[in-house]
């Protein structure tokens, strides 16, 4: 199992956001770029970044700042999301390096544009589904919607999406880990890869995700606050995955 560390850009800068509320965000680190070497220096094979105001305002607001990571980051594989909602942004994306693109609130409103994005880029399309009380949000989770969160994933399914992030916004910014039983409905639905973002706070966490064969966890506030050391929970995933001695926790 993969662990992306996570980095979220809200005014230029690196914040966290409680349950997906944009008046809690609040200063994590000062460098976007020296938070990614670092992650890089730990060893994680893929980052996950969001342009959070992208997220909000529908189109891409800290790209340049995504684009200096991805130049300042020669090792570590990138996904992106927040604003991406035409293959412009896409394509923009992508010919800069980045390595996966993640679409959001297009799976609820264009899934036209998400399918054209899979058909012309495979499986350098993610996308996000970020839930409240099982129904999915849109528009940096300013909008909750009628759409239950295993009926668009298996909408993404059908038009070819490979990559699932799933998101429980109750958990996000909690550090009170992720919430296993809808990730394991999730993981029983569809056969795309699921990648669990929201609440992982420890390596306990990153066990019971491995547990349930989740292709990767995202993780940023634990992190951050030293709850969780990346480079033991790269270990630890890798060593649970293999069924390795030292696995346990």
């Amino acid at each position: 199992m993969l662990v992306l560390p996570a980095i979220d850009i809200k005014d230029g800068t690196c914040v966290r956001l409680y349950r997906g509320d944009y008046s809690t965000a609040h200063k994590v680190a000062e460098s976007a770029v020296e938070t990614a070497k670092k992650f890089e220096e730990a060893g994680a094979g893929f980052m996950h970044i969001v342009d959070l105001d992208g997220a909000k305002l529908g189109k891409r607001v800290n790209s340049e700042l995504i684009l200096n990571v991805r130049k300042s980051c020669k090792k570590i594989k990138i996904e992106v999301g927040g604003g991406i909602r035409s293959m412009d942004s896409v394509d923009y994306y992508i010919n800069n390096g980045i390595d996966r693109v993640i679409l959001g609130s297009s799976a609820i409103k264009d899934p036209d544009f998400v399918k054209a994005a899979v058909n012309k880029y495979s499986y350098q399309i993610a996308v996000s589904i970020d839930a409240r009380n099982g129904m999915v949000s849109a528009d940096g989770w300013t909008d909750t919607s009628e759409i239950n969160y295993i009926e668009l994933a298996k909408q993404m399914e059908d038009i070819g999406v490979q990559y699932i992030i799933f998101t429980d916004i109750s958990k996000d910014g909690m550090l009170s880990g992720p919430n296993l039983t809808m990730l394991d409905e999730l993981k029983s639905s569809v056969k795309c890869n699921i990648i669990a973002s929201g609440g992982v706070a420890n390596l306990k966490d990153i066990i019971n995700l491995t547990a349930l064969d989740i292709y990767g966890a995202i993780s940023g506030k634990a992190i951050y606050t030293g709850a969780l050391d990346l480079v033991k929970a790269i270990e630890v995933a890798y060593a649970a995955k293999h069924n390795l001695k030292g696995a346990g926790v």
